[in-house]
């Protein structure tokens, strides 16, 4: 990676911000380019005076004309909070973003590789989940703007790559946690953390029983760099890591780490929300070399630390 100029896209949120920090490690002159709906400049704040980093305030729905060897496309809310909020704009993330970055690639002869997700799953009939699985996703549901907006970005990576023979690589992301998650995210690990350090009830909804797979950050950002630069595999891939816990399970193991004395509240389970979910990650194995290396218990103690300081600091 040394000297290769990189785009990041989503680059000051969470996953992208370690991604940039990664690379610019690697000696990669990295552009980091993000809206800053859920990115945040406090994620990326040390990079800002490096020599091979630098930031760029854009909207991906516009086009953008670049000279860059590689690009990583993570550019869309993650969260089904923040990807709901704006139905709409996430549609068009997901579709006219990922137009506009396959026109780049093609253009200026880059590799693009595309944050796809477990989502594209659905509420899944196989489990686990291999990547040769199509899925069972609700086209017209709450979550569809992103499942649905991921499938199509698919759909035009391998267009792209059939009629124009544009370089593309897929990764399938299952659930990641780590430091740099907003307060705010939404997500279950998040939230569960910071009701834990707040006192508050830990919110479970159904029964507990659904269940997921955590893949600690630096992990992630490791399969990906290798399918980014993997010769002769396209994907699409699955990175997460396979061992599945019940939610209930997960809101166990942060109350017994963080020492909090919070009840467990249960509320309805939200609509179309997966009762399952698990990677297989045989291909990643065997094409890859990868497999994580960081368990649920280990990762969780660094991401309570993270977020015990961030609420500290906003206590001031």
């Amino acid at each position: 990676m040394k000297n290769k100029r990189i785009l990041v896209t989503g680059g000051a949120g969470f996953l992208g911000s370690h991604l940039c920090d990664r690379l610019v490690s690697e000696e990669a002159d990295v552009l980091c380019l993000d809206n800053f709906f859920t990115g945040s400049k406090e994620n990326i704040k040390h990079l800002m005076d490096h020599k091979n980093f630098e930031i760029i305030r854009h909207d991906l729905v516009e086009p953008i004309l670049l000279e860059v060897d590689q690009i990583y496309n993570l550019a869309c809310p993650a969260s089904p909070i923040h990807y709901q909020y704006n139905a709409v704009k996430t549609v068009k993330t997901n579709v006219m973003g990922m137009i506009n970055m396959l026109g780049l690639a093609k253009r200026v002869k880059a590799r693009i590789l595309q944050a796809s997700t477990s989502e594209v799953y659905g509420d899944p009939k196989e489990h686990p989940q291999k990547e040769s699985y199509w899925g069972n996703v609700n086209c017209i549901g709450l979550r569809s703007c992103y499942d649905e907006g991921k499938r199509v970005a698919e759909t035009l990576m391998l267009d792209y790559h059939r009629q124009n023979g544009v370089d593309i690589r897929i990764v399938r992301i299952f659930n990641t946690y780590g430091p740099r998650m907003a307060v705010s995210d939404g997500r279950v690990v998040s939230n569960f953390i910071i009701q834990a350090l707040n006192g508050q009830p830990i919110t479970i909804y159904g029964d507990g029983s659904q269940t997921r797979s955590f893949c600690y950050v630096s992990d992630m950002i490791e399969g990906m760099i290798r399918m980014m630069n993997c010769e002769g595999f396209i994907g699409p891939v699955n990175l997460g890591n396979p061992n599945e816990f019940s939610i209930k399970e997960l809101a166990e193991l942060v109350l017994e780490i963080t020492g909090s004395e919070s009840k467990m509240e249960r509320k309805p389970l939200p609509e179309n929300d997966p009762t399952q979910r698990q990677p297989d990650i045989s291909l990643a194995k065997e094409k890859l070399n990868w497999e994580p290396a960081i368990q649920l218990r280990r990762g969780l103690k660094k991401t309570i630390k993270y977020f015990k300081d961030v609420l500290t600091r906003s206590c001031g």
